[in-house]
């Protein structure tokens, strides 16, 4: 590992960490990822971490708050992080490909097919208030039982 990819595992511990305990499963290889999406039964909420300000600012808080406030949840919460696992992000992003590739984003996965995404575009430039209810809206619908 060369000097950069070890400076930014570093950067990058607390980001990860943040979804982890909020009960994120982290995959960090296509492996994992295939194995996991092929498995998976119900409903799935999906984080495509990163680095950017919006993931660690809006993204990431307004996932927890909404995951908080649910009355529905999702059956699985997972993550992989953009720019950092290449190739887990690769493949999980190649279970949506209608999808452009953008992150952060939030993915909601139900009886294998996408049911929702939020793109960062939809993340960017929003109050965190703004993304936790459009999440939470999501989730009320998509994972009602």
């Amino acid at each position: 590992m060369n000097a950069y990819d070890e400076y930014m595992k570093g950067i990058v511990k607390p980001m990860r960490e943040e979804l982890v305990q909020t009960g994120f499963t982290e995959l960090t290889t296509a492996e994992e990822v295939e194995e996991t999406m092929k498995s998976i039964d119900g409903t799935a909420l999906v984080v495509i971490n990163s680095v950017c300000g919006c993931a660690a600012g809006l993204a990431r808080p307004a996932v927890r708050e909404a995951l908080h406030a649910a009355e529905n949840k999702p059956d699985h919460l997972l993550t992989v992080f953009a720019g950092q696992d290449k190739e887990a992000t690769e493949e999980m992003r190649s279970y949506f490909p209608e999808v452009p590739p953008s992150s952060p984003s939030i993915a909601v996965w139900k009886d294998g097919a996408l049911a929702y995404f939020i793109p960062r575009e939809q993340i960017e430039n929003f109050e965190m208030e703004q993304i936790k209810d459009h999440l939470s809206g999501v989730l009320e619908q998509v994972c009602a039982k």
